[in-house]
């Protein structure tokens, strides 16, 4: 079985890599997909996801910019796995995996819940807290701290 671990990954923190080493223990293969967004440099962000997942032997990691369900299919994955850290996350993604299955019914979505102890991860707190130079060594992988230490000129 394959799944898919979709986001933006910007950056992709210890909540994230949690998530994608726990789904990798369930399935036979992983695809990291990391969405396209305007304002975040997508390749910059597809490297640091490969860097970061390098040793998970069944992971792999690409870009997309294509609908959700278009991607699982072009991926040949059959689950979608989404991260949860609060009810909020549930919210949004209860919402998504609908339209998501009634966009493609043989796509099903699975939840994980963040380890309690990466529960306040977020990518958007990540980025504030660089911004003010705040640190952040316990929440990314190191190369994502070297590449926001380069963006933010810390």
């Amino acid at each position: 079985k394959r799944a898919l671990v979709p986001g933006t990954f910007d950056p992709i923190t210890n909540g994230h890599l949690d998530v994608i080493e726990r789904t990798a223990g369930i399935f036979d293969e992983v695809v990291v997909g990391v969405a396209a967004r305007e304002e975040a440099a997508h390749l910059q962000r597809v490297a640091l996801v490969q860097e970061s997942t390098a040793c998970l032997e069944n992971v792999t990691a690409v870009g997309f910019d294509d609908l959700l369900v278009n991607f699982a299919r072009q991926a040949g994955a059959t689950v979608v796995v989404k991260g949860l850290r609060a009810t909020t996350d549930f919210e949004y993604e209860f919402q998504m995996s609908a339209i998501n299955f009634k966009l493609d019914g043989d796509v099903d979505t699975m939840f994980i819940m963040s380890s309690p102890d990466k529960m306040h991860l977020s990518s958007s707190i990540v980025r504030e807290l660089m911004q003010f130079h705040g640190d952040i060594s316990s929440m990314v992988p190191p190369c994502a701290e070297r590449a926001l230490k380069e963006k933010f000129s810390c």
